[in-house]
């Protein structure tokens, strides 16, 4: 498409979400609960057609070079395909809080006051790679009651137009416009453009992926952004851990899968207890093959006579520099660092962290709920994996993405991160004085 056609589909578009948005926000919660069903049944029918598709995209992105862990992100797993499914039917059975009224309170002029939800209208999403996340914004602006733009890579394209038009005959299917969801049909770059600079059709965008594409939407989008940066996560190991826990939940929040944004980047241990827990640990990481980038003091400790021994001539054991703090890996490398105690630790991550989502690992209250409080992050967890900062383990049924924003939605996005609320007010012929 050239320049003029760009502009001219991507105006198209925005007319006919708008439109759809009207219909969706009228739409009771039977029919979008159709919808979702009728999505997660084609869905597990489409296996066949849709493993085709993902395979040229997978095949396009090999030969192009893309990075180990971008093409495991494109991959259209039969797992991926029934979480995203079981995902719709999630919603499906959850409660519809669109016309909630809530915090109805009367006022002494005796009208009454409160906030009812409603949909924010239309959301533009843009997003790299993962051809799963087509499924789960659809979903999300079907229960919600919005309509949606989506705009995925241009290395999922095939991907993305096999995902898209299941989500189309759903919707006609149970009755609703097909525009409610819509994707953009070309792979040019000035869609993206276009899509975040339409204040008269689109309400908010949500971007997800490379710090690079967000960076970009946040300087240039005239519309509203929910998003984040960067997943730098962290798992600190309290002088009171339990050692068999925190192996398990260090080990899982790091190597169950590198590429989320949600993968542990940084592994705090307290002095304590480091000298016992770092070397068991490092074994764990040796085996899977994890470089470790360590602060002097964890060096040292995993460098001793006997501690190299036992974490195996595998271990990769590297000096950090002040840049790894900081740093959002997304492969099979970690910093380690030995702190003090929770008040390092604390002031660690809110230091460094991308205030994605952190965790503690102890049997101290206390410094459990310090760590609660205080730390500076969008998701806090005790005793468990980062891994499970993600809307779907939340109960959210899926999620549009992750939010570090400090207003409206933070954290995993789900439902209620696509309602606004706005002000009821009811009354009995009541006038000002």
């Amino acid at each position: 498409m050239n320049a003029f056609n760009v502009s001219e589909h991507m105006q198209t578009l925005g007319l006919q979400a708008k439109a759809a948005a009207f219909l969706m926000a009228r739409a009771d919660a039977a029919t979008k609960n159709r919808a979702l069903k009728v999505l997660a049944r084609r869905l597990r029918e489409a296996g066949p057609g849709l493993a085709i598709a993902n395979e040229k995209d997978l095949a396009r992105a090999t030969a192009a070079g893309l990075s180990a862990p971008m093409v495991d992100r494109l991959k259209l797993t039969p797992k991926v395909i029934e979480t995203v499914a079981l995902g719709c039917e999630q919603l499906a059975g959850m409660a519809d809080v669109i016309g909630e009224i809530i915090g109805m309170k009367q006022q002494p002029s005796g009208i009454r006051v409160g906030q009812m939800r409603v949909p924010i209208g239309v959301f533009g999403m843009i997003y790299e790679s993962r051809p799963n996340v087509t499924i789960e914004a659809a979903s999300l602006a079907i229960k919600s009651g919005n309509a949606a733009i989506l705009r995925g890579g241009s290395e999922a394209i095939e991907s993305n137009k096999a995902l898209a038009l299941l989500v189309s005959e759903s919707l006609a299917e149970a009755g609703l416009p097909v525009e409610a969801v819509q994707l953009v049909q070309t792979t040019d770059r000035e869609a993206v453009g276009q899509l975040i600079a339409m204040p008269e059709f689109v309400d908010v965008i949500i971007p997800r992926g490379g710090k690079g594409l967000i960076e970009r939407i946040s300087r240039d989008a005239k519309v509203p952004v929910i998003k984040h940066l960067d997943g730098n996560c962290h798992v600190y190991v309290d002088d009171t851990a339990e050692f068999d826990m925190a192996l398990r939940i260090v080990d899982n929040a790091k190597t169950q899968k590198y590429s989320p944004c949600n993968a542990a980047e940084g592994l705090l241990v307290s002095a304590a207890v480091a000298e016992d827990f770092l070397p068991e640990i490092a074994a764990v990481f040796a085996a899977k093959g994890v470089e470790m980038r360590c602060d002097p003091a964890a060096a040292a400790i995993l460098r001793a006579e006997g501690a190299e021994g036992s974490v195996g001539a595998q271990a990769r054991i590297v000096d950090a520099v002040e840049s790894d703090w900081s740093e959002e890996y997304l492969a099979a490398v970690i910093s380690i660092k030995v702190v003090s105690g929770v008040d390092e630790a604390i002031a660690h991550i809110n230091r460094y962290s991308s205030h994605h989502t952190d965790a503690i690992v102890t049997r101290d209250h206390v410094h459990a709920q310090r760590f609660l409080r205080e730390v500076d992050s969008a998701s806090v967890m005790v005793n468990a994996s980062t891994r499970f900062a993600d809307g779907f383990e939340f109960g959210l049924g899926a999620e549009i993405g992750i939010s570090t924003d400090k207003f409206h939605a933070r954290g995993p996005v789900g439902i209620e991160g696509l309602t606004s609320l706005k002000y009821v007010v009811l009354g009995q012929g009541e006038v000002r004085t």
